[in-house]
Parts: structure tokens; sequence; C-alpha cells
């Protein structure tokens, strides 16, 4: 059976889900340490680590760590320059350092059903994420090796984790403050369809500016190391009226809950603007909601959930993690797809921009409004501007601004063979298409002559069709690596099956044991943990070859002791 996927690609930690064979969705937990996967990067002179260790070096190692990389995505332009300084580093782009968080993820799942048995998988994306945004998630899940679904966005996904769907009607807000990014969306729930109605945020918004409000107040630098500090005294504050430690630099200081709500109170101001305007949006007033869900783990901060209360007159829910909710409802999403749909759940997102083109002196004209249900098509007819004019320049913008140079500019490109005419002869039809991930498609035909050409845009703002190709052969060639890597992980929850029977063995049936043999395993069972907490799969599968050698005759033992005290007593026709 396949196993289809649901992915949260936060800012802060990503993670991964699936819906069980008892069809209940859960997190994937392979090591014991939890489903959060931190989303760091580590370029290290010979590999390349995802995770606790790559967040955990971002002190000793800053210029080999890439934290927060979500805030990047979109932003095509932008080079990190990672490693070593100088030539000896290399550059890579958000959409890499994602993908290389997504390949991480796809190892685990992997590790736990088998390369062959995954299916597609549905990875979640910010309601305020726009199309270059989106594009540039899809190509790193591409870059990954996933089969992609579909994306969906955040607050859809976790009103699924909630148990929503199963309402037959309600009108719900999703309040979405991740690490990195903001949403906040208005859901009605009718016959089992999903609509949302408004949406609003700030790709620009998370719980890194409140640990980033924190480390100001305490007069700390703005490094990966100190954000990280501050984090950790944020979440201590959670139920705690006070922390004592000592801060980066050595200094000891005491932290109160009132003093880390005094600093971070500008920031959390800053969701209660993007929150009305989306009730404003959708025609509603707070007492018309029939709830108010909280996803992502900035939302456990008391302060945020007292000024959510106060904007909406009730209390939030919190029937589940606010950190696996959106994941979760990923999984079923992405479970529904894998098996052909569902009857009973029909997801309708919208579009959290206003799509347009740049026309005559800059100004915009809107196609697509913000809010619009996707998929979405729109169409609007142009002319040329001057005689005998052939090409005709289309410039796509997202925004809510009147004029092009205000808004975000997505793609451009000239759609040329048009007959010489007049000037406001020839009629040139752009349409646009906002596909299921909304990501937007634009086609341009002149409709006077019939003469036309279709031109399916990829985002100015994320990688060429020729960058994807080249990354997708890096990875073909880096396929060795992962091979070992999948090696190790599988070694890895091997390793802690077999010792966990070890260990319950040898206290339960410590008579089975011969003379010196307890000496031999536990010796074995302390070179698996070594070699296991290393990276060498090699070495851990000779570990666990040894054991096993080691560990046999005992196992045979045991098994017939437990054979034996389960007939005793028992006739040959009863077994």
């Amino acid at each position: 059976m396949r196993r289809a996927l649901g992915i949260d690609l936060g800012t802060t930690h990503s993670l991964v889900a699936f819906v069980d064979d008892r069809n209940r969705a859960r997190v994937l937990d392979l090591d014991g340490s939890g489903p959060l996967v931190p989303s760091a990067v580590r370029y290290a002179a010979s590999r390349i680590d995802v995770g606790a260790g790559a967040r955990d070096a971002a002190a000793s190692a800053p210029g080999e760590v890439v934290l927060s990389v979500k805030r990047l995505m979109g932003d095509g332009a932008r080079r990190l320059h990672v490693g070593a300084a100088g030539p000896a580093g290399r550059e890579v782009t958000p959409i890499e350092v994602s993908a290389e968080i997504l390949r991480a993820l796809r190892a685990r799942a992997e590790a736990a059903f088998g390369a062959g048995e995954l299916g597609g998988c549905v990875v979640t994306v910010p309601a305020y994420f726009d199309d270059a945004q989106r594009a540039a998630t899809r190509d790193a899940a591409r870059l990954a090796g996933l089969e992609l679904l579909r994306l969906v966005a955040e607050p859809t996904a976790a009103a699924l984790a909630f148990g929503l769907d199963a309402r037959r009607e309600g009108t719900f807000a999703v309040y979405d403050l991740g690490g990195g990014t903001f949403d906040l969306s208005i859901l009605r729930l009718e016959a089992g369809v999903f609509h949302v109605l408004a949406t609003a945020g700030d790709t620009r918004l998370g719980g890194d500016d409140l640990d980033a409000a924190l480390a100001d107040r305490l007069g700390l630098p703005g490094d990966p190391a100190t954000l990280l500090a501050a984090r950790a005294i944020r979440e201590a504050l959670t139920d705690r009226d006070a922390w004592e430690g000592v801060l980066p630099g050595g200094a000891r200081a005491r932290v109160s809950r009132a003093e880390l709500e005094e600093a971070i109170a500008p920031v959390v101001a800053r969701t209660l603007g993007p929150a009305r305007r989306a009730l404003a949006d959708a025609g509603l007033e707070p007492s018309a909601l029939d709830g108010v869900v909280l996803v992502g783990g900035a939302t456990r901060t008391p302060l945020v959930r007292r000024e959510v209360r106060a904007l909406f007159g009730r209390a939030p829910l919190t029937d589940v993690d606010p950190d696996t909710a959106v994941a979760l409802g990923a999984a079923i999403q992405a479970d529904a797809l894998e098996r052909g749909g569902r009857d009973d759940l029909l997801l309708l997102d919208v579009v959290p921009l206003t799509l347009g083109v740049e026309t005559m002196g800059g100004v915009v004209e809107p196609i697509v409004p913000r809010n619009s249900t996707i998929p979405a098509r729109a169409t609007q007819e142009f002319t040329t501007h001057a005689d005998g004019q052939t090409g005709i320049v289309v410039h796509v913008v997202q925004g809510e601004r009147e004029l092009a140079a205000d808004c975000r500019s997505v793609a451009r490109f000239t759609l040329r063979g048009i007959p010489p005419m007049p000037a406001g002869a020839a009629r040139v039809e752009i349409a646009y298409d906002v596909d299921a991930d909304g990501i937007l498609h634009v086609t341009a035909r002149e409709r006077t002559t019939g003469v036309g050409q279709e031109v399916h845009v990829r985002p100015t703002s994320g990688l060429t069709e020729e960058e994807v190709e080249r990354m997708l052969v890096e990875s073909v060639l880096r396929a060795e690596d992962d091979v070992e890597a999948r090696a190790l992980a599988e070694g890895r929850l091997e390793a802690a099956q077999v010792l966990a029977a070890l260990e319950a063995g040898l206290r339960e049936d410590a008579g089975a044991l011969e003379p010196g043999e307890r000496e031999a395993i536990v010796q074995r069972m302390a070179g698996v943990r070594a070699a296991a907490e290393g990276t060498d799969p090699y070495a851990l599968r000779a570990w666990l070859s040894s054991l096993d050698e080691a560990a046999k005759g005992f196992a045979e033992r045991r098994a017939s002791v437990h054979l034996a005290r389960a007939f005793q007593g028992k006739t040959v026709e009863e077994i």
C-alpha cells in the first residue's frame, strides 16, 4: 500500500505525517527525539546535515548553518554563501536549502515505510504566500524527489486536523503564528466543503520576531545563537513567571514573564491588523464565528492567547498540538488525493493577493482579485498603443497597490507576432489561470487575426527551468550519498529496536544467560549505541551483526523459556 505524506515545511521546525491503517492521522517520530525536525541545514566541509545537529552548530559555525530559510523563499536572486569563507565555500539558493530539509523528511519516511512504499505528498505553505513563493516551494519538493500532489494553505490544513471537516456547517477563524510567517484565514464549512472566505497575513512576521524583540530588550546581538537562546527563554516563560540563567556571553540574568510581554507586545499587535482585515473582507463580526483555531508553536505564548481571546471574544480551540496540526491536516488531504479524493471533503482555497497586469503609465489593472476562490480563471482584453506595433510586453504583478512599482513583480514576457495594425485595432486577450496549488499560468493571444501564442509563465523570482534541471542532475550525482543516508537512518531505527528488546530481555530473563554472556552482549550494545550516534552506516551495520552473533544463543534460550511457559499444564489437544 502506497503511503501518502503530509509535510509541514516550517520556518523553525518541519515534520511529516501520514494516515495509518486505522484511518488516523499521525506524525512520524523515528528516533525518539520527537516529530519536529529543526529547519536548519549545515554545509560542513564534507557533508550536509539537517536538523538538531545543524541548529546546535549555529553558535560554533554560523557561516555553515542556514536558519529560517522559509522567509527567503521566492527570492530567486538571493544566493547564500555557506561553508568555508571565500572561494572554498559555495553558493546556494533558498530553494536548494529547503530541498535539503525535504530530503531529510523523505528519508525519515523511507526508513519507516520503505522507499518503494511512498506515495504522493501534500506540502503546506502559508496562506499569504504569493505566486513566486509557492512556485519556489514546488521546485524544492521536486528537487527533493517528492511526488507533489498539491500545495495546501497551512490554515486550511490545520482546520482538517482539528476535525472541522466532521461538522456540516460553521464559520471558523484560523490564527496561524509560526516561526516566520503569520496568517489569519476565515473558513466556512458547509456539507463537507471548506470554503476560505478571506485570508490576510504577513510572510515576514512570526516567532522569530518575538525572539528578536526579546534579544533586543536584553541588549543582545541578533545573531543565530542569541536568537536561539531568546527562543528558549520565551518558551520557558510559557508556563513560568520567571526565567533565571546564563545569557550568551556569560552574563547571568533573570527575565520575568512581564518583561517578556512588554518586549513582544508590539510584535503581537502586528498580527491583529491582518486579523481584522480578514474579518472585514469576509464581511463578518467576531461574534459571527463558531470558533477560533490556534496554529503554530508561537501561539503557546500566553500574551498571544490573551490577545486572540480579546479580539474574537472567545477562548480559542486548543484540541490539537499547534505544532503538529498543519502536518496532520496535510496528511489527511494527501491520503484523500492518493485514494482518488473523498466525496465528502472539498477544499476551496483563495488567491491571497490580487493578480494584475501593468498598463500604460505603470498602473495596475486587476485581473484576479484577492480572495477569489481557486482554481480561478479570468480574462481581459488589451490593445496596442502605437501604429504598426507587432509586440506587447505583459508584466504580471501581485499586490494591492495601484502602481506596478509598488507591487510584487511575478513575471514579464513579450507576446510577439502581432500583425502591424493601427493603434487600438489589435485585440490582445490575456488570460490568468490559477491552479489548485495557487500558482499562476498566463496566456496571451491576438484575437482579431487569430495570430497568437500561449505562454506558461514561471515567476521571475523563482528558478529557471535550466537551474532546476541542473540541480536535478546534481541530485542524481549525489545519489550515493543519499543511499548512505538512508542506510544510516534505517540502521538507527533497527538499532533502537534491537537495543530496547535486549534491555528488556536482560532484565526479565537473566536466568537464561550463560557465564560471561552478559558482559559480551553489554559490550556490543555499547558499540551499537556509539555507532548509531555516528555517521558511518557500514560501521553501524558491523556492530549490529556483532551484537546479533553475541546475543543469538541468549535469544534462542529465551524463546524456549517463553514457549515452555506458554505450554505449561496444557495437553496436546489443547495446544
